[in-house]
């Protein structure tokens, strides 16, 4: 997995590519936390994303409950493995993807 992250003043953008599962989301979490420390916008940018595991899902509900008490979270170019995943665990109804 690789991260990269692109701060514009208070709005942020972490681009995730490879998988994200029990091995990679500890670091996913890191950079997330770091990157919404000062953030009142997220962006996750999955285009590269290829498997999301449950260890993956939970990250993005931190960060989406994380930017719900301070802004706005988004997830983008989010593959149709990935959304059909979404799908079946409800994420679509709590996730704003665009």
């Amino acid at each position: 997995m690789n991260i990269k992250v692109n701060k514009e003043s208070k709005k942020v953008t972490v681009s995730v590519s490879g998988r994200v599962d029990t091995n990679t989301s500890p670091e996913l979490l890191e950079q997330l936390k770091k990157a919404m420390a000062d953030a009142e916008e997220l962006i996750l940018d999955l285009a590269d994303v290829n498997y999301v595991s449950s260890a993956g899902l939970r990250v993005i509900l931190f960060a989406q409950k994380t930017m719900s008490a301070k802004g706005s979270m988004s997830v983008a170019h989010v593959c149709p493995d990935i959304m059909e995943t979404f799908e079946l665990t409800g994420f679509t109804d709590i996730l704003n993807i665009i």
